[in-house]
């Protein structure tokens, strides 16, 4: 018998090595093992076991060792792992690594082990106790046993606590007189600390909710038909009790469940309702656990322990054994594609998932990805939609303030217009709670110069730096350069120089200023440092502590406060007329999305929209909740276009410090790709991208779309991976990329 092996090298390629016998009933697909390669021992993966019909291989070396049980991947998630590789255009040794979280694959982390101490005779003991009860050299040992007495069982730590900084001395000679057992158990991290959470009980269903959830039930128990549900529910119209429902009855068939959420902010809530629900039989899989907690909760899951994983992007590939189960909430989300090899868009790979081990995969969203809602329409997927909140709440309000010239109050500029000022001053007095919304963080969009024109710039960057007030500083939000913000102008030494465009921290020193009594709280990752923050500051919120959260998209989903009665969103039109396009899809989400979070208790909510281009269709649409229409509207100029969900889009980046060499070596792919050019496709000439330049590395590329795109792409896989170019250009390809920026 032989195995095909990768090893940890991304050179796309396999090599043969002997199974020894006393391997043999050990090894599969999926284990890790350690390979002889070169004059080293390196670790790898069995991709593959066959059997030789000849003997003709005698420099064939053998396999090594095995990495040990963790190190397993089940034979489903390799086969995901290959097709991951080969349809997004990577190496199979970047998939393979996908699959499995760094501590887990390392082979560095491991289970941590307490001993734990107890009593093995308690006569023994008590009479021990009286005889040398009196005597001070034995005064650490009565106490130890005293307090096994009471407690049973102890670990060293605490034992040795007892005796004020002793040795393990004393226990081991416990032990040896027979008075303490001693047994290591494996202690496992608990990234849920100690957060009590209150069980809570199946709600009643809504009509709507329960027809979702037979619908589910026919396609778990058919197999039948389509294995993907599209859930298009308003906002607040209860799709999480419809994804705990569900899971139940996976439960109860003896199958398991993963969740998933598209950031790790959001986790935390996720796993905190279902918890309340299942227990224990939640685990959570995300980047933000530390590497042993990250090891110990995969090993639960691989350990058969528990039914369900939260999660995000990751947490897709734990390594469940009979899922019945997947969920992506807020399918509709770019953060679950990868920007670094595999590229990978997480929904698209749960659907791949769910067809190759037979689950049900529900993707849930009040505003659907035109993907997932083409094919919904087409029969592809099942659909089944929630058009009304639930708990008989009705969506708010919305209105839109024309923001121009000649339409603002009393004619002047102003941040907040004079109704949403009155309208969050008629909530503070009503002990409601407002949400302000603008979806870009610091003071000011960029430094100019009013005398020469100067604009202050990102050296490394084709963007420029924003205005960050509280600390002084001009900071680049695409490669995170610093630099103080200027007192006069560096060019001209004018000291007229202006700070123009808003930011959240801008909106925060002006709600300060006029509502000066009020509670005031920014979300933004200026603010939030780690997740805890974000806790923190939700559970305030909740309490009732806070008044007006101001924040980015970071507070425009997922989130759920009865008290919420006023939404304001800010400059709702400042990501339309970026060169995407998906500009206007990603301007109706967010407008749908933020103001899904006012009335969702028993006051109705009111969302106010401040835009400066109010009559564009998006805004127009997004304000009367008209999906379907914003839809069939934008859908007209991606069809001409062969824009997704029409084609597919296939993005190949060039970058390179040197210009001339990443558009050369962008001339020479494109010559490379046009003998496969056929009439239902579209590729672009090689152009600098909109953003020019990141991060000192100048920036080419080529936009493909259309159909019938899988010759081109294997040829293209080819030509990144094994191809020739100059070694100061990087080349990567997106499939099915989110943006053309």
């Amino acid at each position: 018998m032989f195995a095909r092996v990768i090893i940890d090298l991304s050179l796309d390629k396999g090599f043969d090595y002997n199974i020894p016998s006393h391997l043999a009933d050990d090894i599969r697909v999926g284990t890790q093992v350690v390979v002889p390669f070169g004059r080293s021992l390196r670790r790898g993966y069995v991709l593959l076991i066959g059997e030789d019909r000849d003997s003709g291989f005698p420099d064939r070396k053998d396999i090594d060792s095995i990495c040990g049980r963790h190190s397993y991947i089940p034979e489903p998630l390799v086969k995901l792992g290959r097709w991951m590789a080969d349809y997004y255009c990577c190496s199979r040794e970047q998939a393979i690594r996908t699959l499995l979280p760094r501590a887990v694959r390392s082979g560095k982390v491991q289970h941590r082990t307490i001993k734990f101490f107890s009593l093995t005779d308690v006569a023994a003991a008590e009479q021990y106790i009286m005889e040398r009860g009196e005597k001070k050299r034995y005064a650490v040992r009565v106490a130890i046993l005293k307090t096994l007495l009471l407690n049973k069982e102890l670990t060293a730590d605490a034992l040795l606590a007892l005796s004020e900084g002793g040795s393990d001395a004393i226990l081991n000679s416990m032990v040896k007189e027979n008075l303490l057992a001693v047994e290591k158990k494996i202690h496992r991290r608990d990234p849920f600390g100690e957060v009590e959470i209150l069980p809570s009980a199946a709600l009643e269903p809504t009509s709507e909710q329960r027809a979702a959830l037979d619908l589910i039930r026919r396609m778990t128990d058919s197999g039948e038909g389509p294995h993907t549900l599209l859930l298009f529910g308003v906002t607040g119209s209860g799709k999480t009790e419809v994804y705990l429902q569900a899971i139940a009855r996976a439960i109860e068939q003896g199958k398991e469940a993963i969740v998933l959420v598209p950031e790790i902010s959001l986790t935390p809530q996720t796993v905190r309702r279902f918890r309340a629900r299942f227990g224990n039989l939640v685990s959570v899989l995300h980047s933000a656990l530390t590497e042993g907690e990250r090891f110990d909760e995969w090993s639960k899951v691989n350990d058969g322990l528990v039914k369900i994983v939260v999660g995000a992007r990751s947490a897709l590939f734990a390594p469940f054994r009979n899922l019945g189960l997947i969920i992506v909430d807020e399918e509709h989300e770019s953060s679950y594609k990868q920007d670094e090899a595999p590229r990978y868009h997480a929904r698209d790979v749960a659907v791949m998932r769910g067809l190759m081990e037979k689950a049900v995969v529900i993707l849930g969203s009040a505003t659907p990805s035109f993907e997932s809602y083409t094919n919904a329409l087409n029969g592809k997927y099942a659909l089944a939609e929630l058009k009304q909140r639930a708990e008989n709440c009705v969506m708010p309000v919305m209105t839109v303030i024309d923001n121009r010239i000649g339409t603002r109050d009393e004619g002047k500029s102003s941040l907040l217009s004079k109704m949403l000022v009155n309208a969050v001053n008629l909530r503070l007095s009503l002990g409601e709670q407002t949400i302000l919304f603008m979806n870009r963080r610091g003071y000011a969009r960029q430094m100019m110069c009013e005398m020469c024109g100067y604009i202050a710039e990102c050296n490394d960057c084709s963007i420029a730096y924003t205005y960050h007030r509280k600390k002084q500083i001009l900071s680049c939000h695409l490669c995170g350069n610093v630099i103080p913000a200027h007192e006069v102008c560096p060019k001209c030494a004018a000291p007229e120089i202006r700070y123009s465009g808003v930011g959240t921290e801008r909106v925060e020193a002006t709600a300060r200023a006029l509502f000066r009594d009020a509670r005031i709280v920014r979300m933004d990752s200026d603010t939030m440092r780690k997740s805890s923050d974000y806790d923190e500051v939700l559970d305030r919120f909740k309490r009732g502590e806070i008044d007006i959260l101001i924040g980015t998209q970071m507070i425009a989903k997922g989130l759920h406060f009865p008290n919420v009665t006023l939404v304001g969103i800010l400059n709702a039109d400042q990501g339309l007329f970026i060169p995407d396009f998906r500009a206007g899809e990603k301007t109706f989400q967010l407008i749908t999305q933020v103001a899904g979070r006012a009335g969702r208790g028993e006051v109705p909510g009111e969302v106010i929209v401040q835009s400066f281009n109010p009559e564009h269709d998006a805004i127009k649409f997004a304000v009367n909740y008209d999906f379907t229409s914003f839809y069939e509207y934008d859908m007209e100029v991606r069809t001409v276009l062969k824009y997704p969900p029409e084609g597919h889009l296939i993005a190949v980046h060039f970058r390179s410090e040197s210009l001339e060499d990443a558009a050369q070596c962008a001339l020479q792919f494109h010559d490379a790709l046009r003998p496969l050019e056929h009439p239902d496709m579209l590729m672009t000439e090689p152009a600098p991208a909109p953003i020019e330049r990141i991060k000192g590395k100048y920036r080419y590329q080529i936009l493909i779309r259309g159909h019938r795109l899988r010759q081109l792409r294997e040829h293209l896989r080819q030509l990144v991976l094994h191809g020739q170019r100059p070694n100061n250009v990087d080349v990567y390809i997106d499939v099915d990329a989110q943006s053309t920026m």
